[in-house]
């Protein structure tokens, strides 16, 4: 068995073997789980999908006189932030959109501009227009500030996103008679497409489904640049139906994760607008996975055909939180562009970029091949299987669980 000490020595040496999750695929299948264990060091993952539960925090600097905009009101390109903070601390979230917008009332809405395209914006170093408004105190006498900041001006800035990377996910049908607009984009009547959002093979938790390497405060890549596991994220929920040897077969773990915004790429950070349901943020994330046994060997090299996902109404089921499954895909089947359920041939769409995902987990297997990037060692675990951690309300939930879909 090895340790992340060990493999950051061979990193610190230029000796370490690092591969890609499809790179560790191919090289299972040819020498097997035991020599891939001992010959690899280090598998990469990556994924780049929309993650709703994402935010900014900015520290805006203070102005002269000062203003306290902690229990006031501010807007960045007139999208609402938090800012019942400290005086010049404020949080834009991804889903927020500006006041005068006319959300749903011209159905379906469009959403044009919100938080995440604020904060793309904001990573890609534009001017953003800021507007706040305070109630003047002694040590705070000024009411009102209207200015332009931008990544260079502020003081700190960092994303912190408390639910990301979900470890697997529903694939998104539509029993009814009419479209719908839902966060899994556009899903057309009487089960007219089927939408699903993971990289699979590539995804991160999919890769350590039982949390042994990844935990509060694992490095990893986070919107081009380096970021950390602050905790898990929220509905973090290992007790899911999981395959005997452990792989998840419906939405189980996610992570609470922070970094540096000043120091990330709009490439891998995109604001995005969803017809009918708000804007988010398209988020790119690449976690190392240290081979520390043959167990982490056999689990970086499960492939698109081992990997399921369950088929969920959200015309009826999902709205009205009934615990049903229509049967199940694996993300193999998805990928070929259509599934067969109940004898119906369904295209299936992507709302995530498997190529994307790609080329997150070959930079940073470049990051670490280049002694850019090494591996921490969690503080912390994550609440594991077994833990009895579930997401609360949901104790009285039966398992999902479904008969598999056939490729059509």
């Amino acid at each position: 068995m090895k340790t992340i000490d060990d493999i950051n020595e061979k990193i610190k040496q230029g000796r370490a073997v690092v591969v890609t999750c499809e790179e560790m695929i191919d090289i299972v299948r040819e020498k097997g789980v035991k020599t891939a264990s001992e010959q690899v060091d280090v598998v990469t993952t990556g994924t780049f999908g929309p993650m709703c539960s994402s935010g900014l925090f900015i520290n805006v600097g203070h102005t002269k006189p000062r203003i306290k905009l902690g229990g006031g009101t501010c807007s960045l390109n007139e999208v609402p932030c938090y800012a019942g903070l400290a005086a010049v601390d404020i949080y834009v979230g991804a889903t927020a959109i500006p006041d005068d917008d006319p959300r749903n009332k011209v159905y379906p809405g469009a959403f044009s501009y919100g938080g995440g395209h604020v904060i793309e914006d904001f990573v890609a170093g534009k001017d953003l227009r800021l507007e706040g408004h305070g109630y003047g105190t002694d040590c705070y006498p000024r009411k009102k500030i209207e200015t332009y900041i931008n990544k260079d001006s502020v003081n700190e800035a960092y994303l912190f996103n408390p639910r990301n990377s979900y470890q697997n996910y529903n694939i998104a049908v539509n029993l009814s008679d009419k479209v719908i607009y839902t966060y899994m984009g556009t899903i057309k009547p009487n089960i007219g497409n089927a939408n699903y959002c993971s990289a699979g093979q590539l995804s991160p938790l999919l890769k350590d489904p039982k949390y042994r390497t990844i935990g509060i405060g694992t490095r990893l890549f986070l919107g081009g640049g380096i970021g950390y596991v602050a905790w898990h994220g929220t509905q973090h929920n290992p007790e899911v139906l999981r395959s005997p040897d452990g792989l998840p077969r419906a939405p189980g773990g996610t992570l609470a994760l922070v970094g540096d915004a000043k120091q990330m790429s709009p490439e891998y950070i995109k604001g995005a607008s969803f017809t009918g349901y708000g804007a988010t943020l398209i988020v790119g994330i690449g976690v190392p996975i240290p081979i520390i046994d043959e167990e982490m060997a056999y689990f970086t090299s499960r492939t698109d055909n081992d990997l399921y996902a369950q088929i969920v109404d959200y015309s009826d089921d999902y709205p009205n939180r009934v615990a049903r499954s229509l049967g199940e895909a694996s993300y193999a089947q998805l990928k070929t562009g259509k599934i067969a359920i109940d004898g119906k041939e369904v295209p299936t769409f992507p709302i995530s970029s498997y190529s994307k995902a790609r080329v997150i987990a070959a930079t940073l297997k470049e990051w670490i091949v280049s002694g850019r990037f090494s591996l921490t060692n969690p503080v912390a675990p994550l609440p594991g299987v077994g833990s009895g951690i579930k997401m609360k309300g949901l104790e009285d939930r039966p398992v999902l669980q479904g008969k598999s879909a056939a490729s059509a």
